[in-house]
């Protein structure tokens, strides 16, 4: 079905993390008619655990949008008032709040998600991780439309991207400026680009990160290791244990050594691994300042033959 669809389109933006932020301002600087901004309510966060507002209803407010932060979209109030806006479309970009079929159905065009990676590869909450963790060659940005399922409606764009060796952190804002960039180009002309269906057979799942996974496993290639230092970089941070405390390595190299897997095999902290070792480029350890390897060694003493854990 064609769309008739006006330059300036009447939208809702649902987004809470410094992902979504690109899209807002991007939306909001073609001049769309941003009617109403969706995000999470604000959450304690900091040594004083201060309410805080999300980083996306922080710019809303710089732009003097109308914010909204329910904690449910599940009640026939807050639908109706979705409804009453009577949008052109909805964009969504790592919202968080699961939208219910009458928020779906409610604009013209549907709410239209911004997603971190090359659907039907790692749907899911943590797409970006997964990607680095799994090894992957490259991944990228789709532009979809939402359904009930998770992640599984037709895709309208997309754009690809190296994994090459990029942290979480540097992946994610790359990927962000995409996303706002394709948004912008699919609502310029919508019309031009066809529904490609997903693949379920394809579809691999992104599972939430948890702060378990960040525990580095020295029992695996040092490939492997190295992923997982970037894809916890920056949070929540792989690390190691040793004498009760914890030591985040923030980035590391692969070494062409070997020696027992977990175990410091030289003066340098380099530590053995399944299949060659890695060494700690940049590390912290637990309340002080993240510092070169070199300087964290003038001032720490890990003895050749410790055993990390």
């Amino acid at each position: 079905m064609t769309l008739e669809t006006p330059t300036k389109l009447r939208l809702a933006f649902m987004g809470t993390p410094d992902f979504a932020v690109p899209a807002l301002r991007a939306l909001h600087a073609a001049g769309h008619d941003i009617v109403a901004v969706y995000s999470q309510p604000p959450r304690r966060a900091g040594r004083g655990k201060k309410l805080t507002p999300s980083p996306v209803q922080q710019v809303a407010e710089e732009l003097r949008l109308e914010v909204r932060v329910p904690v449910s979209l599940k009640s026939e109030e807050a639908q109706a008032e979705f409804d009453a806006l009577d949008l052109n479309a909805a964009v969504v970009a790592a919202y968080g709040l699961i939208l219910p079929q009458a928020i779906l159905d409610a604009p013209k065009m549907g709410c239209l998600n911004i997603h971190g990676s090359l659907l039907p590869r790692w749907r899911g909450a943590a797409p970006v991780q997964r990607a680095i963790l799994a090894g992957d060659s490259e991944t990228g940005i789709t532009i979809m439309q939402m359904e009930a399922g998770l992640d599984t409606g037709p895709m309208l764009l997309k754009s690809s991207t190296p994994v090459a060796e990029k942290t979480a952190g540097a992946l994610t804002e790359e990927l962000a400026q995409t996303g706002a960039d394709l948004m912008v180009q699919y609502l310029a002309s919508p019309n031009d680009y066809l529904p490609e269906v997903q693949h379920d057979a394809l579809a691999t799942y992104a599972k939430k990160i948890t702060k378990e996974e960040a525990h580095v496993n020295f029992n695996q290639p040092a490939a492997d290791v190295l992923n997982q230092v970037r894809a916890f970089n920056p949070v929540p941070g792989a690390f190691f244990v040793h004498e009760g405390e914890r030591y985040r390595i923030h980035s590391a190299e692969i070494v062409a050594e070997s020696g027992p897997a977990g175990t410091v095999i030289d003066d340098q902290m380099t530590i053995g691994c399944a299949d060659q070792a890695i060494k700690p480029i940049l590390i912290q350890k637990a309340g002080k300042p993240a510092m070169p390897l070199q300087a964290f060694l003038n001032g720490t003493k890990i003895p050749v033959g410790t055993s990390l854990q």
